[in-house]
C-alpha cells in the first residue's frame, strides 16, 4: 500500500477512534504491533502500554501496525505511523508487544520494511534501540534474541516507562544496554545470553488494565476492554497462565471494576484468563446489563455456567455460549488437569437452549499427548449429543507445547496425524456440527518456535525474506 492510500486509510480509522490521546513530547517512541490494526487494537496489553506512555511527562508514542494484507512476506511499502505518518527509523526507540510466536515474522517485517537492520548485531548508534515485551515473554522469548536489544519479561505495566526513560537518557547504545542489563526482569541478550530473568509482576493497585481507545474497526468492534482478573487459579497442564505463574489469579474487586467502567459504555469486554472464576462475575454482568451494556467475557468455564449466569449473559447481549472441552475425551481432559465433565457440557447446551441462545461453541485441542482415534470417536459422540440439544460449532486447534508448562518438550503430533483426526471429526459430525479448524501447518510453525531458540528466530527471518509461505518456513527450519 503506497503512502497516499495508507494516509487515506489512517484518516478514516482515526476518525472512528474514541479516547485517543494525541500528544507531542521530546522522547518519541514507536509503539509497534507485529500484526494488523484490527488485531492490535483489540489487544488490551498494547493499549495499556499506549495509555501508560501517553500519560508520562516528556514521552509520547506513535502506533505502527502491519498492513491489512501483509501476510508474512517482506513489506513493499512503509511502515508508517498512524499518528504522524512517520517512518519507523525516525524514532530513537522501537517498542514491540509480541503476543505469540508467529508474530516474530511480523517483527522482522516491520524492522526490515522500516529500513532498520533486523539483526541487533548489525545496528549501531544511528539506529533505534529495539525493546520488546508482551504475552510471549511468559513462555519462550528466546527466538527474539537475534532481533531485539532488550525484553521486558512479564508484566510491563510500570516497568516499561522506567525502561524507556533509561534508554532515552543514555548517551549511546552500549551505555543503554549496560544499564538495562542491571534492571531486574530485563533480558538483554547481548549481556545475558540465554539466561532469562524472572517475570515482572506489577503492584495490585495498578490493576485493572483498561483500554483507552474504542473503535469499530477492530476484531472486538467498539468494545471497551477492561481487566477483571489477572492470571488464573487453575492448573491446566498446557497453559502458560496456570496458577503457578505470577502468583496465580489476582481479582479486581467488583465494585471497583463497576466504578471504573463509564455508565454510558455500550459494549464491555471483561478480559482475563479466568474471568468466569471471578467471585463477583454474576453481579458484574447483571449490573452492566442493567445499564444497557452488551458484555463479553474472554473465557467461560463450563463448570461455572448456571441458570443465573447464562440468563445474565443473555440479558447482556450474548447470542453464542462459548466454552471449552479441551481434550477430545474424558481421559485426555484428566491428563491435561482439565476436569470438565460431559454432563457439564450437556448442561451448557441445555442452558443455551433454555435461554434462546443461537448456538454453543466449543474449543477443542487435537494432537494432545497420548491421543488416539478412540478419543476422537468419543469426541464425536459427545458433540453429536450436544448438537441434538442446541446448534453446535467446534473450533479445533492443534496442541502446541509451551515452555514453562508441565507439557513443555512434548512433540508435535504431526501435520498428517492431526489432519487425519480432523478428517475423522468431519466424517463423524458431517451435517450436524459446524467444524472450524485452524491451520495445522501454521500450528507446526508455532510449535517449532515455542520450543526453539535463537536459531529458530533466524530461520523466521530467512523464511520471511524468501516470501513468508509455509514452504519457506519448512525449508528454513529444516525438514523436521
Amino acid at each position: 500500500m503506497r503512502r497516499e492510500r495508507f494516509a487515506q486509510l489512517v484518516r478514516e480509522r482515526l476518525a472512528l477512534e474514541r479516547g485517543r490521546i494525541d500528544k507531542q513530547a521530546p522522547l518519541r517512541v514507536a509503539l509497534c504491533c507485529p500484526s494488523t490494526y484490527r488485531v492490535g487494537m483489540s489487544s488490551l496489553g498494547l493499549l495499556q502500554i499506549y495509555k501508560t506512555i501517553q500519560a508520562q511527562p516528556g514521552m509520547a508514542c506513535e502506533r505502527f501496525f502491519l498492513p491489512d494484507d501483509a501476510g508474512m512476506a517482506p513489506l513493499e511499502h512503509g511502515p508508517w505511523s498512524y499518528e504522524g505518518l512517520s517512518l519507523l527509523g525516525d524514532f530513537p526507540i522501537v517498542a514491540l508487544s509480541v503476543a505469540y510466536e508467529l508474530e516474530i515474522a511480523g517483527l522482522v517485517q516491520l524492522l526490515e520494511g522500516g529500513g532498520i537492520p533486523a539483526l541487533r548485531h548489525q545496528r549501531d548508534d544511528g539506529h533505534p534501540l529495539i525493546l520488546a515485551g508482551g504475552p510471549l515473554t511468559f513462555s519462550n522469548p528466546l527466538p527474539l534474541a537475534p532481533f531485539v536489544d532488550a525484553v521486558v519479561m512479564g508484566e510491563a505495566d510500570a516497568l516499561a516507562v522506567e525502561v524507556l526513560g533509561m534508554i532515552g537518557d543514555a548517551d549511546s547504545r552500549d551505555q543503554a544496554l549496560a544499564a538495562l542489563a542491571q534492571v531486574p526482569h530485563l533480558w538483554v541478550p547481548a549481556h545475558h545470553g540465554d539466561q532469562l530473568p524472572p517475570l515482572a509482576q506489577c503492584a495490585d493497585e495498578l490493576l485493572p488494565a483498561m483500554a483507552p481507545i474504542q473503535t469499530p474497526a477492530t476484531e472486538l468492534s467498539d468494545m471497551l476492554l477492561v481487566e477483571a482478573v489477572r492470571g488464573c487459579s487453575r492448573g491446566c497442564a498446557y497453559c502458560v497462565m496456570r496458577r503457578t505463574t505470577n502468583s496465580g489469579m489476582r481479582v479486581v474487586d467488583a465494585s471497583r471494576l463497576l466504578d471504573l467502567i463509564p455508565g454510558d459504555a455500550k459494549r464491555v469486554g471483561l478480559v482475563g484468563a479466568g474471568v468466569s472464576d471471578h467471585p463477583g462475575i454474576l453481579t458484574i454482568v447483571r449490573t452492566l446489563a442493567a445499564r444497557g451494556a452488551q458484555v463479553g467475557l474472554s473465557s467461560l468455564r463450563p463448570e461455572r455456567l448456571n441458570d443465573d449466569l447464562v440468563a445474565a449473559l443473555r440479558e447482556a447481549g450474548y447470542r453464542t455460549l462459548t466454552t471449552a472441552m479441551d481434550g477430545a475425551s474424558q481421559r485426555l481432559r484428566q491428563t491435561l488437569d482439565r476436569h470438565t465433565q460431559v454432563d457439564q457440557l450437556i448442561r451448557a447446551a441445555e442452558l443455551a437452549r433454555h435461554h434462546r441462545l443461537k448456538r454453543l461453541k466449543l474449543y477443542l485441542m487435537l494432537g494432545v499427548p497420548g491421543e488416539t482415534a478412540e478419543d476422537v470417536d468419543e469426541c464425536v459422540r459427545t458433540v453429536t449429543e450436544l448438537s441434538r440439544i442446541v446448534p453446535t460449532a467446534l473450533a479445533v486447534a492443534p496442541f502446541c507445547a509451551k515452555r514453562n508448562t508441565p507439557l513443555d518438550g512434548q512433540p508435535f503430533a504431526g501435520i498428517d496425524v492431526i489432519g487425519r483426526r480432523i478428517a475423522q471429526l468431519r466424517r463423524g459430525l458431517r451435517g450436524r456440527v459446524e467444524l472450524r479448524p485452524v491451520s495445522v501447518r501454521w500450528a507446526w510453525v508455532e510449535h517449532v518456535l515455542a520450543q526453539g531458540g535463537a536459531a529458530e528466530g533466524l530461520a523466521v527471518q530467512a523464511a520471511v525474506q524468501a516470501g513468508g509461505r509455509f514452504g519457506d518456513f519448512k525449508r528454513a527450519f529444516g525438514a523436521r
